[in-house]
């Protein structure tokens, strides 16, 4: 598949429409199972996401020389 890399968002949204249709369950076995592994995928690519913009995620304070410091954010504080 060929197919884009989705926003987090859109992953998101799509892995909703994804369970609504499951939770349903009027798709056929064979759409089902595509629909199931489509939201496995998906639910890998937010996982990354999410562990990406954590790892982003610092504070700053003031060094020693009083120049900022980015140092991780770990809810300490």
């Amino acid at each position: 598949m060929a197919e884009k890399k989705k926003t987090f968002e859109q992953a998101m949204a799509r892995l909703e429409e994804i369970v609504a249709l499951l939770e349903k369950g009027e798709a056929p076995l064979e759409e089902s199972l595509k629909l199931f592994e489509e939201g496995t995928g998906l639910m890998k690519q937010c996982s990354t996401l999410l562990d990406k913009a954590e790892q982003k995620v610092t504070k700053l304070t003031a060094g020693a020389d009083g120049q900022p410091v980015e140092e991780p954010l770990d809810g300490e504080g």
